[in-house]
């Protein structure tokens, strides 16, 4: 069986992430997974394509030549924010009412109903993607798609929701990727992608309230009864609370968010020891310094998390699933790690809450450094989706060989070299777990392992891209081993 390879792209507000994955049959192995930073992006829409089209082609090429092979072709999402939902119906006089319902007509009733639907303005909207609700046939009203198939029937109809977006921000990915020098293979609908990398056949069926949070834009995906039930997006995320440490405390945004990632965490009631603690930023160009006391930092972060999680539960009863979603809230995207986000949302929302991480069910991946976070979870949604599509091939020339999981073309034999794994750093097949069923509980630290002082030290220079903070778990490894698990 000849392999296959998809290319796909997350375009986000701060990031970009370009994904290179061979199939062959049912199975995908995922081989190269890189994040940098984006550009031309606004609430994960993007308002310059050629400011967006930049860093996608310096993605492109770096993967073309750790590889070597042609990217001709990606496969991307249509924007998560400022999507409308309506109802759309079809209808269908079968010919043979003995004849059984076959997916074929299934698909030809949901292509009917989304031509037909009157958009107000066609100018300006196109329907980015549909879920259907339920069909209807002679005797049986409510089906499934999965009851529906297979049942005779003289008539069949069927309900969908339609998700409705802006065709300017649609057309603007055509510019970005044709200034990139590639062509667009398929554009896709994200939320119901991230759901099949994240959520589980359980939690779908007894009802869930999916929580993606990303650098600008937050979004609530609910299913229930293993249809994908309601979407909201708000303009709201990790740059939002990274924009308020940056005002409040007059750093820069690449300091900000480092101090984000360091040290931030929510509830600052919760942090015992570590709320004693202070920050103190050194600049030593002009010699002065700054203390930013980690309680304080957590209540500019506790704020701002506390209103887009008030908006995600108003749109969640707005739903009208509010008391149908047994298996609660299931937390990912870029922003879900961030310390006791997720105990937060528990305290406010009374739902059990879980991280999200992208299931590794049936792909494999090596040599790719952060495809198992909560972050790439999109990314692996496309990937799991796009291949099925036997007809899609995203590259112009098939790599001949691998090596260690990497695929190295004939000709560079130093390049195999470089790409080769040793064992200790070589990871394959899946490596992390298929379902998070809780929030992971941070490490109690040693008696021993006290901080010397009380104050944190931070040195910045104008070179602030080169300032790495340590994860606070690596640093403070007692921050909330006295709150409730979930």
């Amino acid at each position: 069986m000849e392999d296959r390879y998809i290319a796909t792209v997350d375009l986000g507000t701060s990031k970009i992430a370009l994904s290179v994955a061979r199939v062959t049959g049912d199975n995908a192995e995922i081989l190269y997974y890189r994040e940098k930073p984006s550009d031309g992006v606004r609430y994960g829409c993007i308002y310059n394509p050629t400011r967006a089209s930049v860093p996608l082609k310096e993605a492109v090429h770096e993967a073309e030549e750790e590889l070597g092979i042609k990217i001709t072709q990606l496969v991307i999402g249509v924007p998560r924010y400022g999507v409308t939902q309506e109802i759309a119906s079809a209808s269908l006089d079968r010919s043979d009412a003995e004849s059984c319902i076959t997916q074929e007509e299934i698909d030809c009733i949901k292509d009917m109903a989304l031509d037909s639907y009157p958009l107000n303005d066609p100018e300006k909207q196109e329907i980015y993607g549909a879920s259907a609700q339920s069909f209807s046939t002679d005797d049986s009203i409510g089906c499934t798609e999965t009851d529906v198939v297979g049942m005779p029937s003289a008539v069949l109809q069927g309900n969908f929701k339609i998700f409705i977006g802006v065709k300017k921000a649609s057309r603007n990915i055509d510019i970005m990727l044709n200034k990139a020098d590639v062509a667009p293979a398929r554009k896709y609908f994200l939320p119901s992608l991230t759901a099949e990398a994240v959520l589980s056949d359980e939690e779908k069926e007894n009802g869930v309230a999916l929580v993606e949070m990303g650098a600008g834009v937050t979004s609530v995906t609910i299913y229930q009864g293993g249809i994908l039930r309601y979407y909201y997006a708000i303009p709201f995320g990790g740059r939002s609370v990274t924009n308020d440490i940056k005002l409040e405390c007059g750093f820069t945004e690449k300091l900000a968010e480092n101090i984000k990632l360091g040290f931030g965490a929510c509830m600052p009631d919760k942090l015992l020891t570590m709320g004693d603690k202070i920050l103190q930023i050194i600049d030593e160009e002009n010699g002065s310094d700054q203390q930013l006391p980690v309680k304080y930092l957590s209540e500019i972060i506790t704020a701002r998390i506390k209103e887009i999680v008030e908006a995600i539960l108003f749109q969640i009863q707005e739903s009208g699933y509010a008391d149908r979603l047994r298996n609660g809230v299931v937390l990912t995207g870029g922003c879900a790690n961030l310390a006791g986000c997720a105990n937060f949302i528990k305290e406010l929302s009374g739902y059990n809450v879980r991280i999200g991480f992208p299931r590794a069910k049936r792909f494999t991946f090596s040599g790719c450094p952060g495809i198992g976070e909560t972050g790439a979870v999109s990314t692996v949604g496309m990937l799991l989706y796009a291949r099925q599509d036997s007809h899609l091939n995203c590259i112009e020339e098939v790599p001949v060989r691998s090596i260690a999981g990497q695929v190295v073309p004939e000709n560079k034999e130093n390049a195999a070299k470089e790409t080769s794994a040793t064992p200790e750093n070589e990871v394959a097949g899946s490596v992390f777990d298929q379902s998070v069923w809780e929030v992971r509980k941070k490490e109690r630290p040693k008696k021993n392992d006290k901080p010397a002082k009380d104050s944190i030290f931070l040195k910045w220079t104008k070179k602030i891209s080169q300032v790495t903070v340590k994860p606070m778990e690596e640093l403070v490894g007692g921050l909330y081993d006295k709150m409730e698990e979930n």
